[in-house]
């Protein structure tokens, strides 16, 4: 018997982790008494896990002779990364643990309104812990007034932590240090008591299956055939950060020019991209205002290196597209601007490559003290409003991921009329977008916009053929690079707009969670489906999918088994 025990989220400072000590998980299994297990046994796969550091996984035994397997996944982009994986992760636990860290409030609200939902709708009644690790550092002025905000400003507070806990059915633990106590005692002694209540509803399991089977009287049953599995569909790889980077380089849906003090054109950009990144650039091509941002030194490094030149008879404005020029922004500093198309090409691959941008300002700037200064004013440029030193070590960047997760993201512009040069008519509603993101993203819509086609000259643009909701998904993918279906339904809606406008990724990732879902389906429940499922599969069925002729939705309704099959013999196609 085992009991397996899923720990996720980071409970050490975000800027500080190399002088951490060691986490929460790996203390306990080092110091509890009823765990036992060699260096060897506990980190099983530390080599795997220095290569690409998703999750590391411990084997032990607890009790004496029941084993027990511990997933720490410390990095939250598993849920983007690999969604199949993840889902496996949560659904197979008996213990789920969430950790963080009390003093690292920025990641604490993205977790809790990225990933908590993901988390929700994954769980299946096993018992969840909250962990608050630490202690926080403006603890000795409590203050409960209302427009007193000392003890909001970067710690997690109790009260969040127990409402995060609320909205989970959780444990609620804080735990002010990593010492023997609070681990041994504290912490241990309520991920014991969970783990013996998971060792009784096993066993009562398995005493139910075992009567189950004893009141057969000896009758065997029958011997049936096990069904065929369906090969597997792996997952196309994500190019995200490379569509991004393309579209700098390919010039196309071009709105903002950058000019040298000399009034030189120097590159060119697009606007949601720079704003995606950077509150610098919200301020200056106004999607927030400075009451908005509410930092000095966000405002000064706007009015320090740019300006806006909205004069008609500018000597390098283009006399073609005098109808919706871009945006003309002329570079204050002269080093700053000799540098703008490595800085634009940093922007653009992520935002986390500061070791590559330091050697291409290095090849273009021959003193050290003119490379650093620039170097700080790109830091300036990505400070997130409120956060002091947040790009101090640049290096420790380096492994992580990119800044379109850290600051402020493209989700942000999803379905909102800011920067939107684009308006789509859906059932009656319209959504905003952005070309840039779609020219990136997808080469149906790079066509459509750049091609002789009425939509190229357009604002508004028609969409049929998909509802408001599923194609308001489809925007989310190409934003975000992420997709989560809420059901069967809506993968299946999913499948047929990526279809449409030719995304092969995001087909592969519907194929593999309509596969999912389908399989774990029993034949009965299969056979009592909506009908609506059924004419859905028929309309999918008669496009051809991303797999080339390999797996497509043909074996999904091989899988469903006789009913399936039936259920479409009964309707067939038009």
């Amino acid at each position: 018997m085992s009991i397996h025990i899923v720990a996720l989220g980071n409970e050490g400072d975000a800027f500080h982790q190399d002088s951490r000590p060691s986490g929460l998980i790996r203390a306990y299994l080092g110091r509890s008494p009823l765990v036992s297990g060699d260096e060897s046994s506990l980190l099983l796969s530390a080599s795997g896990a220095a290569a690409r550091p998703v999750f590391t996984e411990y084997q032990a035994s607890a009790f004496g002779n029941v084993k027990l397997v511990v997933h720490d996944c410390p990095v939250w982009d598993i849920f983007d990364s690999d969604w199949y994986t993840s889902r496996n992760l949560i659904g197979g636990a008996d213990i789920i643990v969430i950790k963080y860290n009390v003093n690292d409030k920025f990641s604490f609200h993205e977790v809790k309104d990225n990933y908590i939902p993901v988390i929700k709708r994954a769980l299946n009644s096993v018992p969840v812990i909250i962990a608050a690790v630490g202690t926080r550092q403006n603890e000795e002025l409590p203050c409960t007034c209302p427009l007193c905000t000392s003890d909001r400003g970067s710690c997690v507070s109790t009260t969040e932590g127990i409402q995060l806990a609320k909205e989970l059915g959780a444990t609620y633990l804080e735990l002010h240090s990593l010492d023997d106590f609070y681990i041994g005692k504290y912490f241990g002694g309520v991920l014991e008591y969970f783990m013996i209540q998971a060792l009784n509803q096993k066993t009562s399991e398995k005493m139910k299956r075992r009567k189950m089977s004893n009141s057969f009287h000896g009758i065997r049953p029958p011997q049936l055939e096990q069904p065929e599995k369906m090969p597997v569909l792996k997952a196309e790889a994500s190019h995200y950060n490379a569509d991004l980077n393309n579209l700098l380089f390919c010039c196309q849906c071009v709105d903002v020019v950058f000019y040298s003090p000399d009034l030189k054109e120097v590159a060119e950009a697009h606007k949601i991209v720079l704003c995606a990144v950077s509150h610098v650039f919200m301020l200056l091509f106004s999607v927030k205002s400075p009451a908005d941002i509410q930092d000095s030194s966000i405002i000064q490094t706007t009015q320090d290196l740019f300006t806006i030149n909205r004069d008609p008879a500018f000597p390098g404005a283009s006399q073609e597209s005098l109808g919706n020029p871009p945006l003309r922004v002329i570079v204050k500093d002269a080093f700053f601007c000799s540098c703008l198309s490595d800085i634009l090409r940093f922007i653009y691959s992520g935002a986390f490559q500061w070791e590559e941008l330091e050697d291409d300002i290095r090849k273009k700037l021959k003193d050290s003290g003119d490379v650093s200064n620039v170097i700080e004013k790109v830091k300036c440029i990505l400070k997130t409003p409120g956060k002091f030193n947040c790009l101090r070590n640049c290096k420790t960047y380096q492994a992580r991921k990119p800044l379109w997760f850290y600051n402020t993201s493209l989700k942000f512009f999803l379905n909102k009329p800011m920067l939107a040069d684009v308006v789509f008519e859906i059932q009656g509603t319209t959504v905003p977008a952005h070309r840039a993101i779609l020219v990136a993203r997808c080469e149906v819509m790079a066509a459509m916009f750049n091609g002789n086609y009425m939509e190229a000259k357009s604002v508004l643009i028609p969409v049929y053929g998909v509802s408001k909701e599923t194609f308001l998904s489809f925007l989310e993918y190409l934003y975000t690079d992420s997709c989560c279906p809420a059901g069967i339904f809506q993968a299946m809606c999913l499948l047929i707009c990526a279809e449409m406008y030719q995304v092969s990724r995001l087909q592969h990732i519907c194929e593999l969670f309509i596969i999912t879902q389908l399989q774990s389906m029993p034949s009965r429940e299969l056979a009592s489906m909506n009908l609506d499922i059924v004419d859905l599969l028929k309309k999918a069925k008669a496009t051809p999918l991303a797999g080339g002729g390999g797996v497509g939705l043909g074996l999904l309704l091989e899988a469903g088994g006789d009913p399936w099959m039936q259920k479409m013999q009964n309707h067939p196609f038009p």
